[in-house]
């Protein structure tokens, strides 16, 4: 009997928080070795996927990605603050870009909204928790999350970090590793909420950096804050020293053409840094 019961808990616990891709070839695709014929066919539409994602977010201009958790409502502190970050990058003239979906996502797309600057959103094919939310200007859906990971570094100049979940650590620690290993220079990680990410930093100081498997200098890369004001402050100054960008202006617009006269971030000249998009 607990041997029963303990099975259909597993169960249970699967399906509140598993999420399951309803495609088959999705299922196989890291299940060994297939026939060389089906392998051949998939590179072909992960080279293809990769080619539509580079058309589609060519011209976006230089964007800032904001992860986290999509499983904050608008109601949730989190919510407001990712909101106001979006808000706050799209006064500094970036282009706000995220995962494309609820929650977090959802916010700081919904910011970028309030402050009447573009937003885009790389959204991942799942049955649940991933439909684009309706404050995208131009979204993009890939099926293979690393295809959609590479997307969202290479278009970026800085991420802002509110709390999420696995998929959030996961975007962090490669964006890390990446900076680490000088596979990309001078690209700030902002985590917003310090109360969420400070038990993270201690373990990083107290644990990692102590026994030696990463240095102060990998800590230090991560800028932690509790205000969406100060995070863009902070990406902006990398973003215009390192990078070559610079605010500009738009020209000014006639209201009965019902835009709006924001600036807008704009890269006049090489960076000095680079990214992964180099």
């Amino acid at each position: 009997m607990p041997e029963e019961h303990d099975e259909h808990h597993a169960r249970k616990d699967t399906h509140v928080w598993g999420k399951r891709s309803g495609n088959e070839e999705e299922l196989r695709f890291l299940e060994g070795p297939q026939e060389r014929r089906y392998e051949l066919g998939r590179a072909l539409r992960i080279f293809f996927e990769l080619i539509r994602g580079f058309r589609a977010l060519h011209f976006v201009g230089p964007c800032v990605t904001v992860f986290g958790s999509a499983r904050f409502p608008e109601t949730h502190e989190y919510y407001k603050l990712a909101r106001e970050a979006g808000r706050q990058l799209g006064k500094a003239g970036f282009t706000v870009m995220t995962g494309g979906g609820p929650g977090i996502m959802e916010a700081a797309n919904r910011g970028a909204r309030d402050a009447g600057t573009p937003s885009v959103g790389c959204n991942i094919k799942l049955p649940k928790e991933q439909e684009p939310n309706p404050y995208l200007d131009k979204w993009v859906d890939f099926k293979y999350f690393f295809v959609r990971k590479m997307m969202l570094v290479k278009y970026s100049y800085g991420f802002i970090v509110p709390p999420g979940g696995f998929g959030t650590m996961d975007e962090i620690f490669e964006t890390a590793t990446l900076i680490q290993t000088g596979k990309i220079k001078a690209f700030p990680i902002v985590l917003l909420g310090q109360a969420y990410w400070e038990p993270m930093i201690e373990f990083l100081q107290n644990v990692m950096v102590r026994e030696g498997t990463i240095d102060q200098a990998d800590v230090n890369h991560l800028f932690i804050t509790d205000s969406p004001r100060e995070a863009v402050e902070y990406v902006s100054e990398v973003a215009v020293k390192k990078f070559g960008l610079k605010y500009r202006k738009r020209r000014t617009t006639r209201w009965f053409f019902g835009e709006r006269n924001t600036g807008k971030i704009e890269r006049t000249s090489e960076p000095t840094g680079t990214n992964a998009s180099d």
